[in-house]
C-alpha cells in the first residue's frame, strides 16, 4: 500500500511538471493565435477591401474610365472645331440681297406701262346688238388698255364710261377668232354668224378694232386677242 502513495505522488508530480511545463507554449501559442488574428483581420477586413475598390487608378479598373474620358475628350475635339454654322449663315447672308432686289425689280411696274393710257379711239368691248330704228347697231364700251401682270398674256382692255351704241353695216366685213370661232387666228364670219352668236352670248364683252365707213356705220370689224 505504501508502494501505491508513492507512484500516485509521482504521478500528480509529472503532472504538474507537464502542465507547468506547457504553460509557456499553451502561452506562445495563443500569442502566435491573436497576431494571426490581428493580421487576418486586417486583411480581410471589409474596409480595406472596400477602400481598394474604391480607388479609381488602383488596378485596370482605374485605367478603363480614363481611358473612357480620354476618348470621349478626343471625340469631341473635332465636333466642337467644326465651324458648320459659320459658311451657312455666311452663304444666306450673301444670297439674301438677292431676292430682294429681284422681288423689288419685278414688283416695280414696266417703264412702257402707263396706267393713264388715253381711250382708245377705234376699239370697243362689244356686249349686245340691236335691231331698233329698223338699223343694226351693236351696244359696246370703249375703253384703254391696262397694263399686264408678269404672269399674262397680254393687257386687260378697261372699260370705261357707260354702254353706247354703234351703228353697223349689215354687210361688214367681220373676222373672229376664239372663242366665236375655234381658231387661235381671225377668221372671216358673216354679219349674221357673228350677230347669232352675240345672242347666245351676250355681255361677253369681246374686244373688236373697228373702221367707219363714209355713212358713219361699221364696215370693218376684227376680233382683238385679249387675255
Amino acid at each position: 500500500m505504501a508502494h501505491t502513495s508513492k507512484s500516485r505522488r509521482h504521478r500528480s508530480g509529472a503532472v504538474l511538471r507537464t502542465a507547468v511545463g506547457s504553460a509557456p507554449a499553451v502561452a506562445v501559442l495563443a500569442l502566435t493565435l491573436t497576431a494571426c488574428n490581428a493580421d487576418g483581420d486586417a486583411a480581410a477586413s471589409p474596409g480595406g477591401a472596400h477602400t481598394a475598390a474604391a480607388e479609381p487608378g488602383a488596378g485596370t479598373g482605374g485605367t478603363a474610365p480614363g481611358s473612357t474620358a480620354a476618348g470621349t475628350a478626343t471625340s469631341a475635339k473635332p465636333v466642337a472645331s467644326k465651324p458648320a454654322a459659320k459658311p451657312v449663315g455666311g452663304a444666306g447672308g450673301a444670297a439674301s440681297p438677292a431676292p430682294s432686289a429681284t422681288a423689288a425689280a419685278s414688283a416695280a411696274p414696266s417703264p412702257a406701262c402707263d396706267h393713264k393710257m388715253p381711250i382708245s379711239p377705234d376699239e370697243v368691248a362689244v356686249y349686245r346688238y340691236t335691231p331698233e330704228g329698223g338699223s343694226l347697231s351693236l351696244i359696246v364700251r370703249y375703253g384703254n388698255w391696262g397694263c399686264a401682270p408678269a404672269d399674262s398674256d397680254g393687257a386687260p382692255f378697261v372699260t370705261v364710261g357707260k354702254e353706247t351704241y354703234l351703228p353697223m353695216d349689215q354687210a361688214a366685213y367681220v373676222t373672229a377668232t376664239n372663242p366665236v370661232v375655234e381658231s387661235s387666228e381671225n377668221q372671216h364670219i358673216g354679219v349674221q354668224e357673228f350677230l347669232d352668236w352675240l345672242e347666245a352670248h351676250p355681255n361677253s364683252g369681246l374686244v373688236f378694232k373697228y373702221h367707219l365707213g363714209a355713212d358713219g356705220a361699221v364696215d370693218r370689224l376684227d376680233e382683238v386677242f385679249t387675255p
